[in-house]
């Protein structure tokens, strides 16, 4: 059968990953986001749908955790669909699944199978609770894997519940971005003379636990209390926090260093009458006195008083309004590709830039052009 391009033009990346090229077996949440950073990053990253769809409830033109990536259709459940998944994975430098520890094996794509094929491949595997342990069989979301590991017990005022920090901390922070560390350093070790493939378990209670490392520190060190509220970097200490503002908005204050405080409370106008900030018994008095001069002044009038200031003072942004910040304009964070606003690529290189070179893919939309970029002709339906 001849294997013809579908017209797409794809030729690939031209980031630090160009020529890299990854099997995605589509899943939701921390798999998605993870595939979608190595295809900023440049990689060919081909997304294996499932017919019917599987994911979350939204409209695939605006799934952003695809874009950049190509999309064919395989049921994994059909006869021939382990073995078109297969053929895939021989050309494959890395493979992300994240099903439930034990499923990619049910379904004949496994790493014991996939290595097989291709010794070199790097296996990643995203998870809440890991491959192995009491929970690793069961459900679970992002709220739960950071529950467990201390972390969201941290967020929030003393006085309420936890808050939640959507989906950021664990599913992308704790998850996506460790698998990614993951893969990359796999494929490294797997690039040596002497190297080989491997197995990635990236857990997303290992990830979280793992990003909690300073605080684990300053607690054995006497540093931090384990309440919330309480600590430097949790709300508790006055100059390290929010305020309200006379519009019901908000400012956002880190001023931990003294030369940083000097010139917030300058500029806030409380100089004179602020407190002693190393006496605690007195943070409740400099909290007072902080929260009401905010209140005397909108939040644009404030951004004005400390703006290009050291006092590390920034007004806190919805996300409709973050892309239009001076800063970040200037330096081009966010894009808009298709019609959508979205966050650029991230981290920047001087050799290798990289940059959104195409919307989310649709599922099964790229089965021509991969089947001849890849040269895998059992993508394409037999010709009758």
């Amino acid at each position: 059968m001849a294997v013809t391009g579908n017209g797409s033009g794809y030729a690939g990346g031209n980031g630090p990953l160009a020529g890299v090229r990854v099997v995605e077996l589509a899943g939701i949440g921390p798999g998605p986001f993870a595939a979608m950073l190595l295809a900023d990053l440049g990689a060919d990253v081909v997304r294996v749908d499932r017919p019917g769809g599987g994911g979350l409830a939204v409209n695939p033109a605006y799934d952003l955790t695809n874009r950049g990536k190509r999309s064919v259709l395989i049921d994994l459940k059909s006869a021939d669909g382990p073995a078109r998944v297969l053929d895939l994975v021989e050309r494959a430098d890395i493979l992300i699944e994240g099903f439930r520890p034990g499923v990619a094996e049910r379904l004949g794509v496994g790493p014991a199978a996939c290595h097989a094929r291709n010794p070199k491949l790097v296996y990643g595997r995203m998870t809440g609770w890991g491959q192995e342990g009491p929970l690793a069989q069961t459900a679970g979301h992002d709220i739960a894997y950071i529950a467990v590991t201390g972390a969201l017990g941290m967020i929030g005022d003393p006085g309420g519940p936890p808050a939640v920090p959507a989906n950021l901390v664990g599913d992308y922070a704790g998850g996506s971005l460790y698998l990614v560390v993951g893969v990359l350093a796999a494929l490294q070790h797997a690039r040596t003379p002497e190297g080989a493939g491997q197995v990635v378990d990236a857990a997303i209670v290992d990830g979280t636990a793992h990003l909690t490392a300073m605080i684990h520190g300053m607690m054995a060190a006497g540093g931090w209390q384990d309440r919330r509220g309480a600590n430097l970097l949790d709300g508790g200490c006055p100059f390290y926090g929010t305020y309200e503002t006379s519009d019901g908005r908000y400012m956002a204050v880190g001023a931990l260093e003294q030369q940083f405080y000097d010139t917030f409370v300058e500029l806030l106008g409380i100089e004179d009458q602020a407190p002693a900030r190393k006496d605690l018994a007195r943070w409740g008095e400099l909290r007072e006195a902080v929260a009401a001069r905010f209140k005397t002044r909108t939040r644009e009038e404030w951004t004005a008083v400390f703006e290009g200031s050291d006092a590390c003072v920034a007004p806190v942004l919805s996300l409709r309004e973050a892309p239009d910040h001076p800063h970040l304009a200037a330096r081009g964070t966010f894009t808009e590709f298709g019609g959508i606003v979205q966050p650029a690529p991230a981290p920047r290189f001087s050799a290798t830039p990289v940059a959104v070179t195409g919307g989310p893919a649709r599922p099964g939309a790229h089965t021509g052009s991969v089947a001849a970029d890849w040269d895998v002709p059992s993508l394409l339906p037999e010709e009758s």
